[in-house]
């Protein structure tokens, strides 16, 4: 049931949103925003979370995905986080607190940073950019120092997290939101 549920997550956040007349991917709503698909956000590497276990301070603190795709936890060791959303890695962290190390904990958290997103092709500074909650086409366009004059506005191709193909997107059609760890490649005009 698992893969069921992360496969519909999934599907979910590969949705392009904006206005109603916004491009749509895979069957997902125009009208779903940003802030529905970070309350699915599934963690990977490169997330920062801040984890609060009320009442335990030496516990509280900022923890990064690693590589493999664990937060290291101080008592309760790897605490797998890669492909879960926060309140998956919660209560992983809750159970594991209450099997002998502290009764009823109660804990939280939250992304403190997000995992950067990509910008290559037709713009002025591709690379690696941090993420920041609503982001959209054009504000990461604009982060990578806009357009060259041989971009081509109605062929950008964006690539989910995760995702093995790009979907073409248009530039003109309306805002567009990005998540983190997406890649967009701005292609060359030839006229």
């Amino acid at each position: 049931m698992n893969r069921v549920f992360g496969a519909i997550t999934l599907i979910a956040m590969t949705g392009f949103v904006g206005t109603a007349n916004a491009q749509t991917a895979m069957g997902v709503p125009a009208k779903m925003t940003t802030a529905t698909m970070i309350d699915d956000y599934k963690l990977a590497s490169g997330d920062k979370v801040r984890i609060i276990v009320y009442g335990e301070d030496a516990m509280t603190g900022e923890y990064s995905v690693t590589d493999a795709g664990f937060i290291d936890f101080p008592l309760v060791g790897k605490v797998p986080a890669g492909g879960l959303s926060l309140k998956d890695v919660t209560s992983v962290i809750t159970r594991r607190l209450a099997e002998g190390y502290i009764k009823d904990p109660r804990v939280s958290a939250e992304v403190v940073d997000y995992r950067p997103f990509y910008i290559l092709g037709e713009v002025q500074k591709p690379g690696k950019y941090p993420f920041a909650t609503s982001l959209t086409l054009q504000q990461a366009v604009a982060a990578a120092g806009g357009f060259t004059y041989r971009a081509n506005l109605k062929k950008i191709y964006l690539r989910r997290q995760g995702q093995d193909t790009e979907v073409v997107v248009n530039a003109k059609a309306g805002p567009i939101n990005i998540m983190p760890g997406d890649t967009i490649r701005v292609s060359e005009r030839f006229f």
